[in-house]
């Protein structure tokens, strides 16, 4: 047996199932399962433009990789544009947000970054 647990596995019906069931109840009031799905699936087509995801047989991106921010934001509200889909960045947020814990809870990703290694406090500028 290997000393170290198998990686964890990604599941995207497990992941949107899981998001459905813990997106915050103001935002899962305005957004229906088929949106929940749409904004994960355009989350997932990022990620896979940036390199993020892969089956295993590809290259990863060099160093730590952040996810969640505003460019993930603009591409899903983008994207939703051009299907005819309008969302609020708020409920994009809170979709990405869930995810985000449920990649957590199963080991996919790390915590939040932090400073990079090195970089000290911003200096003062007086």
């Amino acid at each position: 047996m290997a000393a170290e647990p198998p990686p964890p596995v990604f599941d995207p019906e497990e992941a949107y199932e899981w998001v459905v069931e813990h997106v915050p109840d103001v935002v899962a009031a305005t957004l229906t399962p088929e949106d929940v799905r749409r904004i994960l699936d355009f989350q997932l087509e990022y990620f896979q433009r940036r390199g993020v995801t892969g089956n295993g047989s590809s290259a990863h991106p060099p160093g730590d990789v952040v996810v969640g921010g505003a460019e993930t934001v603009d591409y899903i509200l983008e994207r939703a544009r051009v299907t005819g889909e309008e969302y609020l960045p708020e409920q994009i947020h809170a979709v990405i947000e869930t995810q985000l814990a449920y990649l957590r809870a199963i080991g996919a990703i790390g915590p939040p970054a932090g400073p990079a290694p090195g970089a000290g406090p911003d200096p003062d500028p007086a």
